[in-house]
């Protein structure tokens, strides 16, 4: 009898909590610098401050677990490093809305009293989303945490900006940038979230001097056309080769304007005639740069319009919009309006609708470190996995525009910049100074602006293991081996850390990228709060298990496919997290001490059978994960443990663990049971790590902690190809004979007996030497091979493989009940369906039902004919017995 018994039921909360603490304590997660086992190394996509765990951050933690448990059980020193990312607007937003609540403004504080408040706020709340990483199983190495704004990082900040400021690659300068009004900042072109919003297409008539005719222009911002400096057309468009004037009278203003030439111009967009606005649009900008135009800012920093809008100065820019749309109407100008909808660029906090502003900002010009980021993965140094967003990344990064990266915030990284009060001195420096190097006065001020959370957290695969100071953690794990990343920050962060690695480093900053898909909804919509079907990832887990989830998760992430996530799915996962517990529940009650080695001598069929499959299921676990497949890694160990160790394996020896005789079989059942269970446990660990840590800490034998185990090597000389197929055919005995039963409405403690015809010598040789194994298995009196034409006279039949089955079933079926009883079934079935069909025909209920409710009826409609052909295909055999009886020629 074993020594250790698991409890009968497997509860998650009991557990979890306890074995993470006893990782942290045993110091489980931590990466060592001073190894000669092979580096491999991840650094954490750093979650926002200010965030909580969601569907994304789960997905995205989990894969990365997986991966780092995966590689320390291979022999790996593991690097995974953990962080926040101070989330420039997002956390000064939240702390002035906490502020406010408290009757205060940031300007009312000062902005040093500000930032203290901001720490205050980070020391108190910041730490939320590391705690629900942690309940999510995550195995970094916590006590190197770092945060975007700690001294270590805030160094390396300041030297990358000084340094690309010296090589020429920052620079400060007018250009159109996304304005929020609401936040009061700069944004780059990545934090606007476009959205298609219903508005109208404006036909606005420019007039030709001393002319009642003129232009038509079409334009979405009518408030914009005060800062028009030019009206441009298409060089070959035939509409517009001989004009009266090369210039037009600007509506509501008393301005004229040239008429310009420029191949941008589309000549099937609206009229063919294109309004330039080169302080508020930035393909004007750069048409206005061609040809040399004036730049006319007309909205201001709030949203308002200044005085270059005349008399609509001072209102807000969308009541300008329609007061100057009115006026045009009456002055006989506006030509039409058409209802038109398309995408607008919308802050990505606050969903204000930005505005393109000219504006003084400092910017990364981008080009020269892209190009370095795209010979990279051209010459493969670094690999995009799946290969469809290699494209995009291309595409994005040969297109770039320079980057942004003031922020006119003030939580965030200041920028290291001085302007001399006296003479006007630009002085860009790692250290303060203090004086001006150009006139020796000290009346410096320091830029106002913070720079871009994404500027910090470009370097966080160097800056967070101690660049730039040449660390032994540097050296030893940079670069790093993957990077585990959904695809909307594939451009936020992933080419820009690309650019800054190179750069900084000569070096890339991962060997791999994956990027994984989204999570959405069962009915594979976007989970969104709006819509009401956010699933939260902390609610899944305090019903089901972490170990659920995650390997819910992991079963379907597959490469370039969407995730549908829904609790039913966790559920059968859960299910999977019992069978495996009650399988080795059972396995410990036979098992009393651990073993070094396999037997030696000849093992019995099931044996050799499940030491065959499992190097099969450890070669292919091996394959999936080195190639990012999760959700074949997770499909390969749930059919083994499920179906061929629980289901088959465990059932088949049950014969040799009860057998009174035969003490040596069950010793070599015992010890290949110990063996396999063992390997199981350690395979599934990265997947499904508490359980099978409470697990293997029960199992005679084990020492210390399931993440300090081997990973499981295939043993070629454990490929028993002939035992797989005896076992496969035995397998497919057994369940032909559950079948019948299961048709015939059977009980399974009725013994039946059962006869094969067939030529086929490999059935004949599993019914002769395993035919009690059979009997066991399918509850048989007996089992025998008979040659083609003997055939029972009432008997049930099924096909296999080389082969027709054949179970008895004279005095054992009343043919004639079981007809009626099934006659009375399918009625019943056929009306439900009827009243079904009905349903979905009736249009009313089709126009007025939600469309969850008639996808649950159409479900339902498919669920009763699936039953209604299994008792039809039922009836028909059993009339066939009928009358096999009554004819048994």
């Amino acid at each position: 009898m074993a020594l250790n018994q698991l409890e009968k039921g497997y509860e998650p909360h009991d557990v979890e909590k306890k074995w993470y603490d006893f990782w942290e304590e045993n110091e489980l997660f931590a990466a060592p610098e001073n190894t000669d086992n092979p580096a491999y190394s991840i650094v954490i996509p750093p979650p926002n401050v200010t965030g909580v765990l969601h569907m994304g951050h789960a997905l995205n933690v989990t894969l990365q677990d997986i991966l780092c448990r995966y590689r320390r059980l291979k022999g790996d020193a593991v690097l995974w490093m953990p962080g926040t990312d101070h989330a420039g607007i997002a956390t000064q937003n939240v702390v002035e809305k906490k502020l406010a609540t408290e009757g205060v403004s940031r300007h009312q504080l000062g902005r040093e009293k500000f930032i203290e408040a901001v720490w205050a706020w980070r020391k108190e709340s910041g730490s939320a989303i590391i705690n629900q990483l942690k309940r999510l199983g995550a195995s970094c190495d916590w006590k190197r945490e770092r945060f975007t704004m700690d001294e270590g990082l805030s160094d390396a900040v300041r030297k990358v900006f000084v340094q690309l400021y010296h090589d020429g690659l920052i620079y400060q300068g007018d250009y159109i940038i996304n304005w929020c009004h609401r936040c009061y900042t700069a944004l780059s072109d990545l934090e606007v979230e476009h959205e298609d919003v219903d508005s109208f297409l404006y036909h606005i008539r420019y007039l030709f001097p001393d002319r009642s005719d003129g232009l038509v222009i079409a334009t979405t911002r009518p408030e914009t056309l005060f800062g028009d400096t030019a009206v441009a057309i298409h060089p070959d468009d035939p509409r517009y080769q001989n004009l009266p004037s090369h210039e037009v009278m600007l509506p509501l203003t008393n301005r004229r304007i040239p008429i310009i030439r420029d191949t941008y111009v589309g000549m099937e967009f609206g009229t063919g005639a294109l309004k330039v606005t080169p302080a508020h649009d930035p393909n004007d900008f750069e048409i206005g740069g061609r040809h040399d135009l004036p730049r006319l800012k007309v909205i201001d920093d709030n949203g308002q319009m200044n005085d270059g809008a005349g008399r609509f100065s001072g209102m807000d820019r969308f009541a300008c919009r329609q007061a100057a749309v009115d006026e045009l109407r009456q002055i006989g100008l506006l030509e039409k309006m058409e209802p038109y909808r398309h995408s607008v660029g919308h802050c990505y906090r606050c969903k204000t609708i930005v505005e393109p502003n000219l504006s003084k900002q400092w910017f990364v010009s981008a080009r020269p470190l892209a190009e370095k980021a795209i010979a990279a993965v051209q010459d493969g140094k670094t690999r995009i996995v799946p290969e469809t967003w290699v494209k995009n990344y291309f595409d994005w990064l040969t297109n770039i525009r320079d980057w942004c990266i003031s922020r006119q915030i003030w939580w965030g990284h200041q920028i290291p910049a001085w302007t001399c009060s006296d003479c006007n001195h630009l002085t860009v420096s790692i250290e303060t100074p203090i004086t001006c190097p150009h006139c020796g006065q000290s009346n410096l001020v320091q830029e106002t602006d913070v720079l871009d959370t994404w500027f910090s957290s470009a370097l966080w695969p160097f800056s967070t293991m101690g660049w730039p100071n040449d660390t032994p953690l540097l050296r030893k794990y940079y670069p790093t081996s993957v990077l585990v990343t959904g695809f909307d920050i594939l451009f936020f962060w992933v080419a820009r850390m690309m650019m800054m690695g190179i750069h900084f480093m000569n070096e890339v900053p991962f060997k791999d990228v994956y990027v994984h898909a989204l999570v959405r909804d069962e009915s594979g919509k976007k989970m969104s709060k709006s819509k009401g079907n956010v699933i939260d990832p902390l609610t899944v887990i305090d019903r089901y298990g972490t170990d659920a989830f995650r390997m819910t998760l992991a079963a379907f992430a597959a490469q370039g496919r969407d995730i549908k996530m829904s609790e039913k799915r966790v559920e059968g996962y859960r299910h999977f997290i019992n069978k495996l517990w009650n399988a080795a529940r059972f396995a410990l009650m036979h098992v009393d001490q651990g073993y070094s080695s396999l037997p030696n001598q000849p093992l019995s069929l099931p044996n050799r059978w499940i030491l065959s499959r499992l190097q099969a299921v450890v070669r292919n676990v091996v394959d999936a994960l080195d190639n990012y497949h999760f959700n074949e890694a997770a499909s390969q160990l749930y059919q083994f443990v499920w179906h061929e160790f629980c289901d088959w394996y465990l059932e088949a020896v049950k014969s040799d663990l009860y057998e009174k005789e035969g003490e040596q079989a069950r010793n070599d059942t015992r010890c290949v049971m110990w063996h396999v269970l063992r390997d199981i446990l350690i395979l599934l660990h990265p997947m499904i790590p508490f359980v099978t840590e409470e697990i293997w800490l029960m199992m005679p034998g084990a020492s210390g902690s399931i993440m300090r185990a081997e990973f499981p090597g295939s043993q070629e000389n454990r490929i028993d190809l002939e035992a797989e197929r005896h076992m496969a055919i035995l397998i497919e005995i057994t369940t032909a004979v559950r079948n019948i039963r299961g048709e015939m409405n059977l009980a399974p403690s009725l013994v039946l007996k059962c006869q094969i015809q067939t030529l086929d010598e490999r059935i004949q040789t599993v019914v002769q030497e395993y035919g009690s194994r059979i009997q066991n298995l399918a509850r048989l009196e007996s089992v025998l091979t008979c040659s083609p034409g003997e055939k029972p006279r009432t008997s049930a039949t099924a096909i296999i493989e080389n082969a027709v089955m054949y179970v008895p079933l004279e005095g054992v079926l009343n043919v004639e009940q079981e007809v009626q009883r099934l006659d009375k079934e399918l009625k019943k079935i056929n009306n439900d369906l009827d009243a079904v069909i009905r349903k979905l025909n009736n249009e009313d209920f089709l126009s007025k039902a939600p469309e969850d409710v008639i996808e649950k009826v159409k479900s339902k409609q498919s669920a009763l004919v699936e039953k209604q052909t299994k008792l039809q295909m039922n009836i028909e055999k059993i009339r066939s017995i009928q009358k096999s009886e009554i004819d048994p020629s």
